[in-house]
């Protein structure tokens, strides 16, 4: 029995989230059929995920890893829909679009459609990056353009598709749209991804540390005889999902110090945050898709890594260091140099730091690729007028975080 609602003899599915009905094929000629369904059972999307993603080149946030806890633990009232692509009656395509309600300058009714994001502000912070639609590979540029094209054609004077986070693939996609359709394609936080390409440094002989600049290198080496002056160094990564979790209870009791001391709240401060990485580590330790590493000397713990592990990718996620009056201690610095290595010898392809600005991020990474937070919408005075506040407002947020962090700076190491 299909896990989809019933279409009529034209293809015609009933968006209930809006009240109107949506052509299911795009375009007439091809053999793509598009459609917004309710959410069905998760036990029942999880097989049909499941499938597709074992056809896909997808990243760790489309995997059903990440989403069943983000779909099982959303807030009261997201009403969140399937986007389910077919091709030649096949599923080749699947996403998670939430509508959301507003008024755009206070004034003027609008509806976002949000690509794997609710618009609730908290549990957006659990932050989804390499964001996309999850595509059969066979056909991942004809269904993602599809997918976009289709979404796009449907949205109103004063409506938008946000897109979050995008991987570069999907970005050039949503420029592709917009050229065709005359939307207008804005941009909300300009970002980028770094990371470790373990290539090259196999390529060099396998010594990441001799990669690295000179001065970094030193404090990284000064870093670790430091520490070993305490006992032995160890990397343990936990085992079970028990042992995980201790790990990243932990790390929160550090994370949380840490930024206190500067007078912010950390991640942890979110109430969703919790919640929903406790489901995701009790789900995918087992499995290899969660890696919790402690990093101690003389069995005292000195950091806590909590990555995420996907095709040979291992993506850093959140940390916790203990760090101390002393700056020649570099416990992050040290502890993702050593996750690096443990990487490095376990015949992994990369370690990603993701988005968002970190002091070791250069220091470490050798390859770099953007990702942008971006709307997508029909081209209107009131979208133009809009982005012109948003860049204003990020434009003053990032001089406060400037001076926030030149005040902060020289209190503590990486």
């Amino acid at each position: 029995m299909s896990i989809w609602p019933r279409t009529d003899s034209d293809g015609i599915a009933s968006d209930t989230a809006t009240g109107t009905a949506i052509q299911s094929t795009y375009p007439p000629s091809a053999t793509i059929d598009i459609a917004l369904h309710p959410l069905p059972p998760l036990p029942k999307l999880a097989q049909v995920w499941a499938d597709l993603e074992a056809r896909a080149d997808s990243s760790f946030f489309l995997s059903w890893s990440w989403i069943c806890p983000w779909l099982a633990q959303l807030p009261a009232g997201i009403e969140a829909r399937l986007l389910l692509v077919r091709r030649g009656g096949e599923p080749v395509g699947l996403a998670v679009l939430c509508p959301r309600r507003r008024r755009r300058l206070g004034l003027l009714p609008s509806r976002c459609w949000m690509l794997h994001e609710t618009g609730d502000r908290g549990y957006d912070r659990l932050f989804m990056e390499y964001n996309g639609i999850l595509a059969d590979r066979r056909f991942a540029d004809e269904v993602t353009d599809a997918a976009l094209h289709w979404l796009g054609d449907r949205l109103s004077a004063n409506d938008e598709l946000v897109l979050g986070g995008l991987t570069p693939a999907a970005e050039r996609a949503a420029r592709r749209v917009a050229a065709r359709t005359g939307h207008s394609l804005q941009l909300r936080i300009a970002d980028s991804a770094q990371w470790v390409d373990m290539a090259p440094v196999r390529a060099a002989g396998g010594d990441f540390r001799a990669g690295l600049g000179r001065n970094t290198r030193a404090a990284v080496n000064r870093s670790e005889r430091l520490y070993r002056g305490r006992g032995a160094l160890d990397y343990r990564v936990a085992k079970t999902v028990e042992e995980a979790l201790e790990d990243f209870a932990a790390l929160e009791v550090l994370h949380q110090a840490s930024w206190q001391a500067r007078g912010q709240a950390g991640a942890f401060a979110n109430p969703a945050f919790r919640p929903f990485h406790e489901q995701l580590i009790a789900q995918g330790v087992p499995g290899g898709a969660v890696r919790l590493c402690r990093i101690s000397a003389g069995g005292q713990p000195l950091g806590y890594l909590y990555n995420f592990v996907h095709r040979n990718r291992v993506l850093n996620y959140q940390g916790g260091f203990a760090f101390e009056a002393d700056n020649r201690l570099k416990p992050g610095l040290l502890s993702h140099v050593l996750g690096i290595e443990d990487a490095l010898a376990r015949g992994e392809d990369c370690y990603d730091f993701m988005s968002t600005p970190a002091g070791h991020k250069p220091l470490l990474s050798n390859a770099e690729q953007p990702m942008n937070w971006l709307t997508l919408g029909p081209d209107r005075v009131s979208r133009r007028v809009e982005a012109h506040c948003r860049r204003a407002r990020g434009l003053m947020a990032d001089a406060v975080k400037r001076s926030l962090r030149s005040w902060t700076a020289p209190a503590k190491g990486i």
